[in-house]
């Protein structure tokens, strides 16, 4: 029996049983469980998610029950891994990235620029924040947590104006009809990881790696590592304001294929947006120095260089 565990919200079930059919579809002869784990992060409800510990607390009793032996792998929102693992553990598959943009949800405005000054918008995110108040500084930010369907009824019954969400998420659980508008990443740049699903497990477990090995997708591995490592080298996680994305220009013929690019954008931002540090990088995959962990770094040090340890620090300080 293949252990699999996640955390008990609905998206998170969603992950895991997209999970659980591809491993039935690439393997007939399997039988698989889901195990059901509450994590830290959805205990704690009554603070913004970066005062509470950042989004590492929706991962770490999985990797405990991993460590443990009480599961063989969890599955994960890549957004929500933290840049650094416990010794012992990886995640050597991703799935395929889903929309990775953010969603403006609204019952009343077009978009975020059509919102009258002191509009309440809703998010959990630093990082949505600062680049929210960068682009429209008249709008207000308003904590916003819970699952999806909790922030949904908060916006229905008129708390706030518009909230904002994942994409991926809502086209998920079957709410692409919610979605007002997707945020080009030119006004939001999204988190690192957004839309990829990943599955974590015991690196010395050789069993499991090979059974999870067919769903991987290169592609969404390719996007992780780069947008990974420049979390990792800014010492980062989802409770500070920093974005990052990687794009790959896809071959519009088999003799291109050698061609391909990864365009990798990241940016810190002070929170309340009167100041975004950014940085771009585009290089051909096809050099053996375009490295998608090195060229990570080279973005990651460029805003380090432009003043992002500052910033980064009077966050965590705050």
């Amino acid at each position: 029996m293949l252990r699999i565990g996640t955390r008990k919200s609905q998206l998170a079930l969603w992950q895991a049983n997209y999970v659980r059919d591809a491993l039935l579809t690439a393997h007939r002869d399997i039988k698989v469980e889901l195990v059901e784990i509450i994590s830290e992060g959805d205990k704690i409800l009554d603070m913004p998610l970066f005062q509470a510990g950042g989004k590492g607390l929706f991962v770490k009793e999985l990797e405990l029950a991993l460590l443990d032996g009480s599961i063989d792998l969890a599955v994960h929102s890549m957004k929500d891994v933290t840049a650094n693992l416990p010794d012992g553990l990886h995640i050597p598959v991703v799935c395929p990235r889903e929309d990775p943009r953010d969603a403006f949800v609204s019952n009343k405005f077009e978009s975020l620029s059509k919102m009258p000054e002191g509009s309440l918008v809703g998010t959990c995110s630093l990082r949505r924040q600062c680049q929210v108040l960068a682009h429209y500084p008249h709008l207000m930010i308003k904590n916003l947590r819970g699952n999806v369907n909790t922030r949904l009824a908060k916006l229905d019954d008129d708390q706030y104006a518009a909230i904002i969400l994942a994409v991926s998420g809502l086209k998920r659980l079957a709410f692409d009809h919610r979605i007002t508008e997707a945020i080009d990443p030119s006004i939001c740049l999204p988190a690192a990881g957004q839309g990829i699903v990943g599955i974590e497990c015991r690196m010395d477990d050789q069993k499991i790696n090979q059974l999870i090995a067919p769903l991987n997708d290169s592609d969404a591995s390719v996007q992780i590592n780069a947008e990974r490592a420049v979390n990792q080298r800014l010492g980062g996680g989802c409770h500070i304001p920093i974005a990052v994305f990687a794009e790959l220009k896809q071959p519009e013929s088999y003799e291109e294929l050698t061609d391909k690019e990864l365009r990798l954008r990241a940016l810190v931002g002070e929170v309340d947006g009167s100041r975004i540090l950014r940085s771009e990088i585009t290089a051909p995959l096809t050099n053996t120095t375009s490295d998608p962990v090195a060229l990570g770094f080279t973005v990651a040090d460029h805003l380090i260089s432009q003043g992002a340890a500052d910033i980064l620090a009077s966050v965590r300080d705050n």
